[in-house]
C-alpha cells in the first residue's frame, strides 16, 4: 500500500496503547461550568446572559463579537452565577460567563431550519455560523469563515485530517472507530459547497482498522478518497498535510485555500454534520485523558466549560502525583499549572505524566550533527535560525525564513544537545510577526 507522506518529521513513542480501545464515554459535569467568551481565534464572543438568568442545555449565551468570532452555548442547565475573567487552559485569565449546574440538563429542543436538502449553500454555512463551529484540532478557526473563501470554485481539495499524529491522544480515532458517519457525512456538506473538489480523509496507517472501515463506508462515494499516511509527526500539521495528500505547498504567507484547499479536523466535520443535520450546537466534544500518572486512560465525551479536575476523577484519579499536566498533546499542547480550568471546544486532551523530562535536560553546546535540519519538515536550519532568535538578529532570522517554523518541536525532541530550539524559534517567530503587524 501506497503512503503519503512529507520530507523531514520523527518518530516519537505514541503511547496510543493506553487509550486507543477504550470506548467513549459520557461524561456529565458534577460542578459549576466556566464559558471563555474568546475560545476562538478572531473577536471575543458577547455575552447576552446576566447574573441571575437561568439557562438550558444548548441555549445560545454569548454571540459572535465579528465576522471572525463565534457563538457560545451553555452545555448544562442553571443560573448564570457571575461573569468574570477566569482562567483558561492556555493560562490566560479570559472574561467568562459561570453558570452554576443544577444537575438537571434540561435542554432546548435541537432541530435544524429545515431539512438539509432543501438548504441553500449560505444557508448551510449560516447554520454552522449559528452552531458556534470552530476548528477543534486545536487553533480554533471559525468554520464559517473558513468555508467562506473568496472563490469557491478555486477550491479543488477537502482534506479531513485524521491523521492524529501526536502522541497518546485517540479521541479522533474513537470518533472514526465509533461514529464515522457523521465525520463523513459532514466531509459531504463540505464537499457540497464547493463544486469542483474532491474530499480525501488522510489517516495515519498506524490506525489500519480505521483505514479499512472509512474505505467501505466511502466504497461508492466517487468524490472521496483514503489517504493511508506514513505514521510520522507532524504529519497532521496543515502544511505537511497538504503536502503529503495533494503534493501542494503553502507558507506562512499563504492560507490553505490560496492553494485550492480546506482542511478541517474529524472532530469539526462531526460538528458540522450535527449543525446542519441535527440543530445541534457546539457544546461538547471527545476528549482524551491519558498519560502514564492517571489511573485509567480513557476517552471521554465532554461538555464545554466543564472543569478539568472532574476529568481527571473520572478517569479514575491520579495513580501518582504527575509532574507534568498537558492540555492538547506533548509535543505541540501547552503545560498546565492549574487543573482548576474549563475544558474550551479546542480542547481536545488532558495528558499527565508521572516525570517531567524535558525540565530535566541540561543543553549544552551545538555539535554540529546537522540532525534537526534533516527532521524540519519546513526544511529549515533550526540550529543557526535559534542562534538568531537567542541574539535577537530578527532581520537575519527573517532573511532565513525563520518565519516558516511551524513551532513542531521536532527539532528540539531531535537535537543530542538538548538545546531548546523550538522555544528560540517560536520567540524569533512572533518578533518578526510583531514587526509585520507594525508595518
Amino acid at each position: 500500500m501506497a503512503l503519503f507522506t512529507f520530507k523531514g518529521g520523527i518518530h516519537p513513542y505514541d503511547g496510543k496503547e493506553l487509550s486507543k480501545d477504550k470506548p467513549i464515554k459520557e461524561y456529565l459535569p458534577k460542578g459549576d461550568c466556566v464559558y471563555p467568551v474568546s475560545q476562538h481565534i478572531g473577536a471575543p464572543a458577547t455575552p447576552i446572559v446576566k447574573k441571575g438568568d437561568r439557562v438550558l442545555v444548548g441555549q445560545k449565551i454569548a454571540e459572535a463579537g465579528g465576522f471572525v468570532s463565534a457563538n457560545i452555548f451553555s452545555s448544562i442547565s442553571g443560573t448564570v452565577k457571575t461573569i468574570e475573567p477566569r482562567l483558561t487552559p492556555a493560562g490566560a485569565k479570559v472574561n467568562s460567563i459561570v453558570v452554576e449546574n443544577d444537575g438537571l440538563f434540561e435542554s432546548v429542543e435541537f432541530k435544524a431550519e429545515k431539512p438539509y436538502e432543501e438548504m441553500s449553500r449560505e444557508e448551510v454555512i449560516g447554520a454552522i455560523k449559528e452552531a458556534g463551529v470552530i476548528g477543534l484540532g486545536g487553533a480554533g478557526f471559525p468554520t464559517h469563515v473558513k468555508l467562506s473563501p473568496k472563490n469557491a470554485d478555486d477550491i479543488e481539495y477537502i482534506i479531513i485530517n485524521a491523521a492524529e499524529c501526536e502522541p497518546y491522544i485517540t479521541a479522533d480515532y474513537r470518533c472514526m472507530m465509533e461514529i464515522p458517519e457523521k465525520m463523513i457525512s459532514g466531509l459531504k456538506v463540505i464537499l457540497a459547497l464547493f463544486p469542483k473538489a474532491k474530499g480525501i480523509i488522510g489517516v495515519e496507517d498506524n490506525k489500519p482498522d480505521a483505514i479499512k472501515k472509512l474505505e467501505g463506508l466511502t466504497a461508492t462515494e466517487e468524490q472521496i478518497q483514503v489517504a493511508p499516511l506514513k505514521t510520522k509527526y507532524p504529519q497532521g500539521a496543515e502544511r505537511s498535510l497538504i503536502f503529503a495528500t495533494t503534493g501542494r505547498e503553502i507558507n506562512s504567507s499563504m492560507l490553505p485555500a490560496d492553494a485550492g484547499c480546506i482542511v478541517d479536523n474529524v472532530a469539526t466535520a462531526i460538528a458540522i454534520h450535527e449543525a446542519v443535520y441535527e440543530g445541534k450546537p457546539l457544546f461538547e466534544r471527545v476528549v482524551t485523558v491519558s498519560g502514564d500518572a492517571i489511573s485509567e486512560p480513557g476517552n471521554f465525551l465532554v461538555r464545554s466549560g466543564t472543569n478539568v479536575q472532574e476529568l481527571v476523577e473520572a478517569a479514575g484519579g491520579f495513580k501518582t502525583q504527575p509532574e507534568k499536566v498537558i492540555s492538547g498533546g506533548p509535543m505541540m499542547g501547552m503545560a498546565m499549572y492549574s487543573l482548576d480550568v474549563p475544558a474550551v471546544k479546542a480542547f481536545s486532551s488532558l495528558l499527565t505524566f508521572t516525570k517531567d523530562e524535558v525540565s530535566k535536560n541540561e543543553p549544552s553546546n551545538c555539535i554540529r550533527c546537522g540532525r534537526c535540519v534533516s527532521v524540519c519538515p519546513a526544511k529549515l536550519m533550526p540550529t543557526m535560525l535559534a542562534d538568531y532568535a537567542d541574539h535577537h538578529a530578527i532581520d537575519l532570522f527573517e532573511k532565513y525564513d525563520g518565519a516558516e517554523c511551524v513551532e513542531c518541536g521536532s527539532c528540539s525532541f531531535i537535537c543530542p544537545a538538548k538545546r531548546p530550539l523550538t522555544q528560540s524559534m517560536k520567540a524569533g517567530r512572533r518578533q518578526v510577526l510583531a514587526n509585520r503587524r507594525k508595518k
